[in-house]
């Protein structure tokens, strides 16, 4: 096989941090290449000068066995790169046809969106995904909106295509169903880069693994030899392991949902007389098939979205159904999408942690902040919660990578001690040591007697952290169980309902 793409000593500095330093890797034709490294390893700074959105300072680019200079995007498309980000590059109040054509122009608009919507449903045919041309993106889940980012890319023709965290917000089904479909590709001659955390997918479907830390390449080996004990040791340096659970009974109850109904941003039900309640001392994990209303139920919960009808009662605020853009003292928020519901990327990392106190005073009014304490106070936590790529607490919170602006997230909501944690999918995209973090996090949280509710669509993660666990299938709860919950039977119920 030809090596279709080719990175050697590529450097990189962002505001004087680094984020590469001297990184090789290269992917072969008809292979997937896997690429695992810890969050802040370089892993998407690396694609991104693949994908031409960033610049080298220094190294080469190879493409085909030809020595080029990305001028941008749109060169690294002439040339048949194409990479799905972890983060969507969606317009959301634009259709998905609209989207897709405008990253991939026609001459015309009217012959352009319909020879477009065709090809969507040719690509969504040939993947197996269900995806309607005519739906609005913000209509949209977020397993939804991956399938149109990776549909987007394939239309515009690829002969190298890299996939950032692509099954991330997947369920166990709709992953394997994407991994079968990389492998698909990759047999026609495609050079697939898969940009993951998860071993396991590394030793079901890739060809080769390159593994980054620090900014550098340090390894390059067969996933088929190597074991998944030999691939963590590389990527995070040691063995992850959670603490054991201290199991306790549980307190009063500290967050109560009651026949809650929410809509969608096109006015269908998404929640539909939801009940529900989360006791001090446990997790409440509501396990679901993406798309059945978690997205709607967790923003409900933390203020970003009023409720059609029903009660939301948080410990030490009440019912805030009526008062739900108030940000609530007692509640810790962490939202799947960081960069929607919980960092304003253009602000500092100071400004990003110091926004949970500002109300309280605890930086002086708002009209005279104490900055140097906000500062200060960022600081500690940068270093608590190992918030890694931090030159200075100044430093724009966009410049972090994905899973460094979760722990940031994470190091602000625990600044304090909440009452009640709503958690949705607070691991995606994130590595084994940044994953096992959140998780000591959150199970700490219960064992100071918050009430935690952790909406995933992991089940591996809701098994391992959940005392109980709701099934959450068109809007509802369908059924619920308790720990120890067998894994077949809330696959069932999954299933059963919907």
């Amino acid at each position: 096989m030809t090596v279709a793409l080719k990175l050697a000593g590529i450097r990189k500095s962002f505001d004087g941090a680094i984020a590469l330093d001297g990184a090789d890797f290269a992917a072969r034709a008809g292979e997937v290449h896997a690429l695992l490294g810890e969050n802040g390893a370089g892993k998407s700074s690396l694609m991104n000068v693949a994908a031409g959105l960033y610049a080298p300072d220094a190294g080469i680019i190879v493409i085909e066995g030809q020595p080029v200079s990305l001028s941008g995007p749109a060169e690294a498309r002439r040339r048949s790169i194409g990479m799905v980000h972890q983060h969507f590059k969606l317009v959301k109040p634009f259709t998905v046809a609209e989207n897709i054509l405008l990253a991939n122009r026609r001459s015309r608009y009217r012959s352009g969106i319909e020879e477009i919507r065709a090809a969507i449903r040719r690509q969504a045919d040939e993947l197996g995904f269900d995806i309607d041309p005519a739906r609005r993106v913000e209509t949209l889940s977020l397993a939804e909106q991956q399938y149109v980012e990776i549909v987007k890319v394939l239309i515009g023709g690829v002969r190298i295509l890299i996939l950032d965290e692509p099954t991330a917000v997947l369920t166990d089904s709709e992953a394997e169903r994407l991994l079968e479909t990389i492998g698909r590709l990759a047999r026609t001659g495609t050079a697939v880069v898969l940009v993951t955390h998860k071993l396991h997918e590394v030793k079901r479907c890739a060809n080769a693994v390159t593994i980054m830390r620090s900014g550098r390449t340090v390894a390059r080996l067969d996933p088929r030899t190597a074991t998944a004990a030999e691939l963590t040791v590389l990527t995070v340096g040691q063995t992850v392991r959670l603490p054991p659970r201290a199991e306790r009974g549980y307190g009063e109850t500290r967050l109560k949902v009651g026949a809650l109904t929410c809509a969608r941003v096109d006015g269908r039900i998404a929640v539909s007389d939801l009940s529900l309640f989360v006791r001090s001392g446990e997790i409440y994990g509501v396990a679901g098939v993406s798309g059945n209303g978690q997205a709607e139920l967790a923003e409900a919960l933390i203020g970003a979205r009023k409720p059609l009808s029903g009660q939301i009662w948080i410990e030490g605020a009440g019912d805030v159904v009526e008062n739900s853009s108030r940000r609530v003292a007692s509640l810790a928020a962490i939202p799947a999408d960081r960069y929607a519901h919980a960092l304003a990327g253009s602000l500092s990392i100071a400004e990003n942690f110091a926004v949970a106190n500002i109300r309280s005073s605890r930086y002086g009014s708002t009209a005279l902040i104490d900055r140097a304490a906000m500062r200060r106070d960022a600081a500690e936590a940068v270093i608590a919660f190992d918030v890694q790529g931090v030159r200075s607490v100044n430093q724009r919170a966009a410049l972090l990578s994905g899973g460094n602006a979760q722990k940031l997230v994470i190091a602000r909501e625990f600044s304090r001690q909440p009452a009640v944690v709503v958690a949705h999918s607070p691991s995606r995209g994130l590595d084994a040591r940044a994953c096992a973090a959140v998780h000591e996090r959150l199970i700490a949280a219960r064992d100071r007697g918050a009430g935690v509710l952790l909406i995933s669509e992991d089940l591996d993660e809701i098994l391992a952290l959940s005392d109980r666990i709701g099934v959450m299938t068109r809007g509802r709860i369908a059924a619920e169980f308790e720990r120890p919950a067998d894994r077949q039977a809330i696959g069932r119920a999954m299933v059963d309902h919907a």
